[in-house]
């Protein structure tokens, strides 16, 4: 797994405005990030929200997914973990909860979705084939945007968005070559995906 490590100058101010400059070491890596990707209509709706957001407000463009779990750089057992899973689950509906923001990049703003067995599954079915310490936990989401904010910004951008789904359906999965953690706009643009598979596909 390559290692990534990286100097961050971070801007610290006082309560008196004194300047304080706090040298930080982030250590990044290479990940395989394993998603589950909505079916249509529901595709189209969310990649048509996510692509309206990046223009209004300069962010990334990025294809809708949940994340199921992030592990190991390990392209050889990408392709047959991901087979073993789509076989083993069938395409699977996820209760869309709220929209909600927080102030971690990735999660700017977002759909929360109902934990399911069939999803517990599927995330089982991946982690089983992958075999490696991730501690990555399942909370299942689907962002729209990737944006620094306000936490007021972010408040009022989540009260003006309707999901018309109350339920939406799952049909593929993808595994996504990208970097850990996923800080700004270049590493949301670096991302690669290294393999796709349908739900339920038999000989995949």
């Amino acid at each position: 797994m390559r290692e990534i490590r990286k100097e961050i100058l971070l801007n610290c101010r006082s309560g008196v405005n004194r300047r304080l400059f706090c040298a930080l070491t982030v250590f990044r890596r290479t990940v395989i990030a394993h998603w589950l990707i909505p079916a249509e209509p529901a595709h189209r709706f969310f990649q048509d929200l996510i692509n309206d957001l990046a223009r209004r407000y300069d962010a990334p463009v990025f294809g809708p997914h949940v994340t199921i779990y992030v592990g190991a750089d390990s392209t050889d057992a990408v392709d047959a973990t991901l087979s073993k899973a789509a076989r083993d689950c069938e395409p699977i509906v996820l209760q869309a909860l709220e929209i909600s923001h927080s102030d971690e990049f990735i999660k700017t703003l977002f759909v929360q979705f109902a934990m399911n067995r069939q999803l517990q599954q599927v995330d089982q079915s991946i982690r089983g084939g992958v075999q490696d310490s991730s501690d990555y936990q399942l909370n299942p989401h689907l962002s729209l945007l990737y944006k620094r904010m306000s936490i007021q910004e972010r408040r009022l951008l989540a009260r003006s968005i309707e999901v018309s789904f109350p339920e939406v359906t799952f049909d593929s999965l993808k595994a996504v070559r990208c970097v850990s953690p996923t800080q700004n706009r270049a590493d949301v643009e670096a991302w690669r995906v290294i393999s796709e598979k349908p739900l339920g596909s038999i000989g995949v």
